[in-house]
């Protein structure tokens, strides 16, 4: 070990010795815009280690098996006594780290919703050059076959393009929802026509300007007079009159109708939210659509208007009996008053949460979701729980090639709250420049967080100790005297090994200025750290000893151009819970 570092830093159980080393100069950066993604079908990208002498390459030697024109990946010569192992890292970070740097790496990470304009495996893969992390299907559209295509889709891009693009499928939630407009992608209601909103059955094509509504005591529950709101607000109806089971509205805001839009209506200036309340969190569809994601092997499952945490749990448990091989995530859609009056709870009991703003948007006052969002990312940090702010980022994209400027101080402001993701929906579901509204979500990100570190713009956070036993409480004293080293040292990046995830986490929650290059054994665990502000994931078949884990990655990642010799790095592991600051040899 003492061949492979240069002046190590080491904390163990023993005595605690410390030993600063020597730092060169770090060079200041400029900031330099993303390079457009190229159209590239490119190969994924693994480096195999077999027998030999020495753990580490020499420059020659890198330089002799670089100029191989081998294209399967580099043969780096050890001991015979290592088996063969493979690393998987996606042709997109290694352009990152290669072209700008290692404090030039996306931080933030981007969700996009799949749909009609972006469901292809071509589409799917020009998301992924651009940046996306996670894929979200939304139960609400498409049926179950479209969505095990989308699936199946994600997973063979993975496969053979060695991303690591996680899956989350949004359920539908038991709220009111219009119907399916008769198949039609959207219609457009204009300025003072009557519509009928109705929960008859019909049988073959709908009548003109009529919605079918889902819950059947909608007509006795709405009065003459009540404002019925459309989507969070994107159309707007007074109700006129009641004729049965017919309820005739007039617009009052016009706009563009969904399919299945959620539905709340409003008295006297009050959400009429009573037999909301009595409805259940989770539908009988929502549990059939909950089978096919378990059975599908998706990587979180998001649950809409979630009012307490015993649905959380509930819904854990569940997924826990019916899938003991994989490890689902459980996303908590923050956007109902319920949910608002429980979120510590809430959050406490999920795996992240997702400010949903468009339908908070309908239950609260509109002045009241700035505040609601950064209360949530600020709570889901100290809580160690990612947090996803969702809902019109860059609604106008859907029609334009170019965002207003509104929207991007809005994606702005959420990449100043240092939230761990950023979601498209209509954007890249249904709009007209999926690739082009992606690449500003990515291109703002970046320069934000460059502008926060430059600038030191960014708050410092009170962490309380999450920690419930001795051991999770070294794992996040040694997470967070990480970060504060690597900020005080101005490291170039911090490396974790860890098999499920955990220690990757608690480093995230810290927000350090360096990337977090987390190892893992699990193809699953490192799709969902890829959910995790500024963890860069990778797979690599780890063993118990810690300097071979650090002595492979190096020879690794040198040979691949993404780190060199003199680079500082911290590497800490929840394996023998230690941490090491080290130059790449």
């Amino acid at each position: 070990m003492a061949q492979l570092m240069q002046n190590p830093l080491s904390i163990h159980k023993s005595p605690l010795q410390v030993r600063i080393p020597a730092l060169s100069s770090v060079k200041s950066l400029q900031w330099r815009p993303p390079k457009p993604r190229q159209k590239l079908r490119i190969n994924k990208i693994s480096a195999v280690l077999e027998t030999g002498k020495s753990p580490v390459l020499s420059e020659p030697e890198i330089a002799n098996n670089n100029n191989n024109g081998s294209s399967k990946g580099l043969i780096v010569k050890k001991s015979a006594a290592m088996a063969p192992s493979v690393i998987e890292v996606d042709s997109v970070t290694e352009a990152d780290l290669k072209e700008n740097g290692f404090r030039s790496t996306k931080r933030t990470k981007l969700v996009c919703t799949i749909g009609p304009a972006s469901c292809s495996f071509e589409q799917l893969e020009a998301l992924a050059m651009e940046g996306m992390n996670m894929a979200r299907i939304n139960m609400c559209h498409g049926t179950r076959d479209w969505h095990h295509n989308v699936i199946r889709s994600v997973r063979k891009l993975n496969e053979e393009k060695g991303y690591a693009v996680a899956v989350m499928m949004d359920t539908e939630g038991a709220e009111i929802h219009m119907g399916d407009l008769g198949g039609a992608a959207s219609v457009k209601a204009e300025d003072g026509e009557v519509w009928t909103f109705s929960v008859r059955a019909f049988n073959g094509s709908l009548p003109p300007h009529t919605i079918q509504v889902n819950y059947d005591g909608f007509a006795e529950d709405v009065k003459v007079g009540d404002e019925l709101v459309v989507d969070g607000g994107m159309v707007r109806f007074e109700v006129i009159e009641k004729q049965g089971p017919d309820v005739k509205c007039q617009c009052t805001d016009p706009g563009l109708l969904l399919p299945r839009a959620n539905l709340t209506f409003w008295r006297q200036g009050r959400l009429v939210r009573e037999r909301n309340a009595m409805l259940p969190t989770i539908s009988s569809k929502d549990w059939l659509d909950i089978d096919f994601g378990i059975a599908e092997g998706v990587d979180f499952i998001a649950i809409s208007f979630v009012k307490s945490a015993e649905v959380i749990k509930h819904l854990k448990s569940y997924i826990a009996a019916r899938s003991r091989d994989s490890d689902i995530g459980v996303i908590a859609k923050i956007e109902s008053i319920d949910s608002l009056k429980n979120l510590e709870d809430i959050i406490k009991s999920s795996d992240g949460a997702m400010v949903a703003r468009g339908d908070l948007g309908a239950q609260i006052p509109l002045e009241q979701v700035p505040s609601v969002q950064q209360h949530v990312v600020q709570l889901c940090r100290q809580l160690n729980k990612p947090v996803i702010v969702a809902s019109q980022l860059l609604e106008s994209m859907i029609e334009y090639p170019i965002p207003t400027r509104a929207e991007v101080a809005d994606v702005t402001e959420a990449v100043r709250q240092r939230a761990d993701a950023l979601m498209l929906s209509g954007e890249s579901a249904m709009g007209q420049f999926p690739e082009k509204a992606l690449a500003v979500l990515r291109s703002v990100s970046l320069r934000i967080e460059y502008w926060c570190r430059e600038e030191k713009k960014h708050e410092s956070m009170y962490l309380p100790d999450i920690a419930t036993s001795l051991s999770d409480s070294v794992s996040e004293a040694i997470c967070n005297s990480a970060a504060h080293m690597a900020n005080n040292l101005e490291v170039d990046a911090i490396f974790v090994y860890t098999r499920q995830g955990s220690m990757g986490s608690l480093l995230s929650r810290c927000r350090p200025d360096c990337p977090i290059f987390a190892f893992t054994s699990s193809t699953s665990v490192r799709r969902r750290m890829n959910l995790q502000w500024g963890l860069i994931p990778f797979r690599l078949d780890l063993s118990d000893d810690m300097e071979s884990n650090i002595n492979r990655t190096f020879a690794l990642l040198k040979a691949r151009g993404m780190i060199k010799s003199g680079d500082l790095v911290i590497a800490v592991s929840d394996m023998l819970q230690s941490i090491q600051v080290m130059k790449v040899p």
